[in-house]
């Protein structure tokens, strides 16, 4: 599948202003570039499709949007969830794309892209090895960073669209290819009490806001990451911005209660938005 935004119409408009007669650009946001055809009506893409020159800047004219190449047309990447009622958008980046959930951004951007993200998490709690937990699969970053270095990761996602999403996504392919990667669909709050005790030497816990999962960042909740995660075991909550004025606020409750469920060496980490603790 050839998905575009308007990061990669922009080469092929000023290829045509130019008046040359072929461009580089990339056909899945980022990952690769390839060589395209610039003809008088239309672009001409190595596998054989086309998109008029319409379509080229209807994509330039849509920062907040990612398109599928389908049968000389686009179609914008969104799923719209039944179990939530969450519409869900594919949004470009710079670098790796991120989702736009109700309007509420799933990643940080700013200074930033998605992946680059979600490596600072990972090397919050490096080395990452042995049996992995994530706790919201998303698009997949966390699980296919995390899956270079450890023995398995469980992922678990609540909502299929979200899955769905990142099906359709160049940067989510390791989700779905990658053996040592294990999906489970189901609610992670539910999830976890079902796993076994000491089961995970590394967990990842990346919920979505407050507003929308409330019971992720409960002390009940946290007991069971408690009691899943081996001994010596390193567990990463992302939360935000913790030096802002929200996160000032949220922070200092998120380790107390933490600290209650039983971790130790609770540690901000600015840099990754999120602290570390110790089993």
């Amino acid at each position: 599948m050839i998905v575009l935004s308007h990061y990669q119409a922009a080469p092929l408009l000023q290829a045509r202003q130019e008046g040359r007669r072929t461009a580089i650009t990339s056909l899945d946001l980022g990952i690769s570039t390839a060589e395209v055809a610039i003809e008088l009506d239309f672009v001409a893409f190595p596998n054989g499709d086309t998109l008029d020159w319409e379509c080229i800047r209807e994509i330039q004219r849509s920062p907040l949007k990612c398109f599928a190449v389908e049968a000389s047309s686009i179609r914008e990447i969104k799923v719209f969830s039944t179990q939530t009622n969450w519409m869900r958008t594919l949004m470009p980046t710079g670098g790796a794309p991120t989702t736009l959930v109700s309007g509420t951004l799933m990643h940080r951007i700013k200074d930033t892209d998605p992946y680059r993200d979600t490596l600072s998490k990972i090397r919050a709690i490096a080395p990452v090895h042995g049996r992995v937990l994530d706790t919201a699969t998303g698009l997949g970053y966390t699980a296919i960073a995390a899956a270079k270095t450890a023995a398995q990761v469980v992922t678990i996602e609540l909502d299929p669209a979200a899955l769905e999403i990142a099906r359709q996504n160049p940067w989510s392919r390791g989700l779905f290819d990658n053996p040592k990667i294990v999906q489970i669909i189901g609610d992670t709050y539910d999830v976890v009490r079902t796993l076994d005790a000491g089961a995970f030497d590394r967990i990842i816990h990346d919920p979505p806001a407050f507003s929308l999962a409330g019971d992720l960042y409960s002390a009940a909740f946290y007991r069971e990451l408690y009691r899943v995660l081996a001994p010596g075991g390193r567990l990463f909550h992302y939360i935000g911005d913790i030096n802002s004025k929200s996160g000032a606020r949220v922070t200092p409750g998120i380790i107390r209660r933490l600290q209650e469920a039983g971790f130790n060496r609770v540690v901000r980490h600015p840099e990754a938005f999120g602290v570390t603790a110790v089993r």
